[in-house]
């Protein structure tokens, strides 16, 4: 592998901390509930303040990586990113954790957009699909780490220990970025202030020219975040009665499936490159119809296995949301590119906040089963909208 690839890849070890430390919650609810005092809705409510903080940090990191460069932006973002872990290791209460998950939300929300960004600005647009599938399928692995092997560390040493090792995670990222990706200075922006390229991301986060993609954005990752992220885990020990070594075991399915998909996604958009929007389509739809089997699978007394099956190929079809990273490469110009993939980040963890938000509610109102379904029902709905909005097929 060349340097430009080694570059992609350790830019993009701070995406596997970032998957990693925010579907840690789906291994840990209950003895991070018991030991904070928060109920399941005051858990996903404090969990959703980091794609909230996520959301909201995309414009100045947006700016940042077209102004400043990805290098600077990715080791000042792992710094922050190593501090949340730390706070979050010792966090007493709810609002010591909001603080955390807050802070843990600013330091991750480049971690994409870095390893992206740096691959769109140095790559050819025709390798740049396969490229954001081998981005978005390393970074996954991260969720290995938040399935077994931290049910494990939580059974033996308890959950503050999994925010230690996301703390060493993010320290050994920076150094990896430090030492190996070299990149050319920043162009100086002569006549453009910062406030001028932070409007530039809210006028492309509103803009026709994307619009599409950033609306599927919307309920795409929530939907990731929510059933491996938070609900998953709950899912599997409260409702389908496995200890938490088993419920992480079946999680590793579905993570298998989102670390493959996304390279698969990849190669398919190269591949059929006139059908990605509707390859894309299909897959969210039926992404939502696994969610939904899902649920209908615990009213209907269906085993683990089935289960295992249905998270698989929500994984699988749901990574077909790393084509809307190609649709926004495609419609903008290079010196563009940093703040046009930050605003449809904004939309991909804005949503999240947005839909974890409601599922909080729907688990309190009448269980975990229809938290799920929020994500199902936005799916669903984001699909629908996609092929009758403008912007980039």
């Amino acid at each position: 592998m060349d340097l430009l690839g080694l570059s992609v890849l350790a830019l993009t070890l701070g995406h596997v901390f970032s998957n990693a430390v925010r579907t840690l919650p789906a291994m840990a609810a209950d003895v991070l509930q018991r030991d904070l005092g928060v109920t399941a809705d005051g858990l996903a409510a404090l969990t959703g303040a980091f794609p909230a903080a996520f959301a909201l940090a995309m414009l100045p990191v947006g700016v940042a990586l077209d102004r400043y460069g990805v290098k600077p932006t990715a080791l000042a973002l792992l710094a922050i990113a190593a501090v949340g872990s730390a706070l979050g290791a010792v966090a007493m209460g709810p609002w010591s954790m909001l603080v955390a998950q807050i802070v843990l939300g600013i330091g991750c929300s480049g971690m994409l957009m870095c390893p992206v960004t740096y691959a769109a600005k140095t790559l050819p647009p025709q390798r740049f699909g396969l490229w954001g599938g081998v981005i978005q399928a390393f970074g996954n692995t991260g969720m290995l780490l938040s399935a077994s092997p931290l049910a494990l560390l939580v059974d033996h040493a308890g959950w503050r220990a999994g925010y230690v090792a996301c703390a060493l995670l993010a320290i050994g990222a920076a150094v990896a970025v430090f030492a190996v990706v070299r990149e050319t200075s920043a162009p100086l922006q002569a006549r453009r202030g910062v406030l001028d390229d932070a409007r530039d991301v809210v006028g492309l986060l509103l803009s026709s020219a994307i619009r599409g993609p950033v609306v599927i954005a919307f309920a795409s990752f929530a939907a990731v975040l929510g059933v491996r992220g938070l609900w998953g885990g709950p899912w599997l020990m409260e409702v389908k009665g496995l200890a938490r070594v088993p419920a992480g075991n079946v999680l590793l399915f579905c993570t298998a499936a989102l670390i493959a998909g996304p390279a698969l996604a990849g190669v398919l958009e190269r591949r059929f490159q006139r059908h990605r929007a509707a390859l894309m389509v299909a897959g969210h739809l039926g992404a939502a119809l696994a969610i939904i089997l899902i649920v209908a699978g615990g009213l209907l007394g269906w085993g683990v296995a089935a289960d295992a099956v249905l998270l698989t190929v929500f994984g699988l079809l749901i990574s077909s949301q790393v084509i809307c990273f190609a649709l926004v490469r495609a419609a903008m110009p290079p010196e563009r590119v940093g703040r046009a993939l930050s605003a449809m980040n904004i939309s991909f963890f804005g949503g999240a906040a947005v839909m974890q938000a409601i599922s909080g509610v729907a688990a309190a109102a009448s269980g975990i089963g229809a938290a799920l379904l929020v994500f199902a029902a936005g799916l669903i709905l984001v699909s629908l909208a996609f092929p009758r909005l403008p912007g980039p097929r």
